[in-house]
């Protein structure tokens, strides 16, 4: 069966969240699982960047940015209304707010983690850059059960690797951390379904030059 073909990496936050998307908006592709220090000449010969994720669509359209790949996936299927289509100015509210995390919120969060990493002064100082985004995160999470709506968006898939990042700094300061709501709300999305298909473990592609068809079919069969 002709499926689009997604390069991947495991635990790149980006890969993992154009994942996410494929998965909850209930399409199919080839995975291609990757390692940074062996990218294959067939994705570099299509995307100079040598970064993922990179999708190829059954009428060869070539999209590499992460977010542009969760829209793809979500204008394809929608059975859950991601994009909040019933919502007047969702779409651009909601880019809006994943825009803000992926210029402003992944910088400092990049910089509290090489904080911790090298054992740097600085940690708690970069540590509170980032709680001035997760304080909006919770007090979203105050007013309904996702960050959004009542029902899970386009935003939440898009934000939870890189709150699963920060919550990995400093495990212990995180648990007891003013952020009870933003806990629950990464508790349920990493103990989903959903995130252990995403988080699955493939043979490497190179390897085996095997694709692996991943994500679910438009009848909802997620497995």
């Amino acid at each position: 069966m002709a499926l689009p073909v997604l390069y991947s990496l495991r635990n790149c936050p980006y890969a993992m969240r154009a994942r996410l998307a494929i998965y909850a908006s209930g399409q199919q592709v080839h995975l291609r699982d990757l390692v940074l220090s062996n990218k294959p000449a067939e994705m570099l010969s299509i995307s100079a960047k040598g970064t993922v994720p990179v999708l190829i669509t059954t009428d060869n359209l070539v999209i590499d940015e992460s977010l542009s790949v969760m829209l793809w996936a979500f204008s394809q299927t929608d059975p859950d209304d991601y994009l909040n289509k019933t919502l007047p100015n969702a779409l651009a509210d909601m880019l809006s707010l994943i825009g803000l995390f992926d210029n402003e919120f992944k910088g400092h969060l990049e910089q509290y983690r090489c904080a911790k990493r090298y054992h740097e002064p600085s940690l708690i100082e970069e540590r509170q850059q980032c709680e001035r985004y997760l304080a909006d995160l919770e007090w979203r999470l105050s007013q309904h059960q996702f960050l959004m709506s009542e029902t899970p968006s386009l935003v939440d898939v898009a934000l939870v690797p890189f709150i699963r990042q920060f919550a990995r700094v400093e495990r212990q300061w995180y648990l007891h951390s003013p952020y009870p709501k933003l806990r629950q709300w990464l508790k349920t999305y990493l103990q989903s379904r959903m995130f252990s298909k995403v988080m699955a473990q493939h043979p490497m592609w190179l390897d085996t030059k095997e694709d692996v068809v991943f994500g679910s079919d438009i009848k909802g069969n997620k497995g």
